[in-house]
């Protein structure tokens, strides 16, 4: 049964590789088999071994109006996990107890990555019948998202400080999730960090095992070559098809989806940004599933 955590948070309960193909983009843009890594810390079943994780945790400090924010709005939006053998890693055998967090089962998104909690704030009052997680390892933004969602009214959201993909392993269950979001992901440009890129082939297997039959992931990057490379390794992962997607393989802007800074920027800069929406099979449909390239350009 979940409790509260020493700070008086939520807290979780401890309960007892294909390469994908290529496309057509930059030479190095496509995912080989250095990109078959790890989805989060601690997938080697090595606890004192650190895995390969999608962010380098160099939080600027708080300003003070961040600072009055997470003194004054923690209890009401974030959720304590239990740590393995760093800050943001999530200890095996940790699992939420969503009734005792949100006083309810409801269907749950998560969102990997949330910022500031601007496409929480602006999705989730629209759909009080949902339940959703941002997971955020930076301190700052994590401020402000609590802000952002206490302005909107957003009282179906929590928030996780903590390694995403060693959340998705440890403190989700198979089929728990209704959505799944990864919104303009540090890209990691440079080919010998390509391994840090949060969309790998182990994410997308830890995904659609994730997601209930029928349930969607979706994303959007404003790079190019990052682009191909997810296009690359969900067309690669037998448990997902792609949702309304055109020739190309990407699919058109989720309309809910609010213009973040990231957009905005990229958009500025000139750059195209693309939507992929790719959705669970389950494992009864996998083995009927067509062949990665059929399965784009259907």
């Amino acid at each position: 049964m979940e409790g509260p955590g020493p700070d008086g948070l939520p807290s979780a309960t401890v309960t007892d590789q294909p390469t994908p193909s290529h496309r057509p983009g930059p030479a190095d843009a496509t995912p080989g088999p250095a990109a078959d890594r790890s989805a989060g810390a601690h997938r080697s079943g090595d606890r004192f071994r650190r895995g390969v994780v999608s962010f380098v945790r160099r939080s600027p400090r708080m300003n003070t109006s961040q600072e009055h924010a997470m003194a004054r709005l923690s209890d009401r939006y974030l959720v304590e996990v239990p740590h393995d053998t760093t800050t943001t890693s999530v200890a095996p055998g940790s699992h939420l107890d969503l009734t005792a967090i949100f006083g309810r089962r409801a269907p749950l998104t998560v969102e990997i990555g949330s910022g500031s909690g601007d496409v929480l704030a602006s999705v989730a009052p629209a759909h009080p019948d949902r339940d959703f997680i941002g997971f955020e390892v930076y301190l700052p933004s994590v401020a402000s998202s609590l802000t952002n969602l206490e302005r909107a009214g957003a009282d179906n959201v929590r928030i996780i400080v903590a390694d995403a993909a060693a959340g998705l392993e440890h403190l989700i269950g198979p089929s728990e999730l209704d959505e799944l979001w990864t919104f303009f992901a540090d890209p990691w440009h440079k080919k010998r960090h390509h391994k840090r890129r949060i969309v790998n082939p182990d994410m997308a297997r830890l995904a659609a095992s994730r997601l209930r039959p029928g349930a969607v992931w979706r994303l959007a990057t404003d790079w190019d070559d990052y682009a191909w490379w997810m296009l690359d390794v969900l067309a690669a992962e037998p448990g997902l098809e792609p949702v309304d997607a055109g020739l190309d393989g990407f699919s058109p802007r989720w309309s809910e989806r609010p213009i973040t800074r990231y957009e905005r920027k990229g958009r500025t800069a000139g750059r195209a940004v693309r939507d992929l929406t790719w959705r669970s099979l389950g494992a009864s449909a996998q083995d009927s599933r067509q062949t990665p390239g059929e399965a784009v350009h259907r």
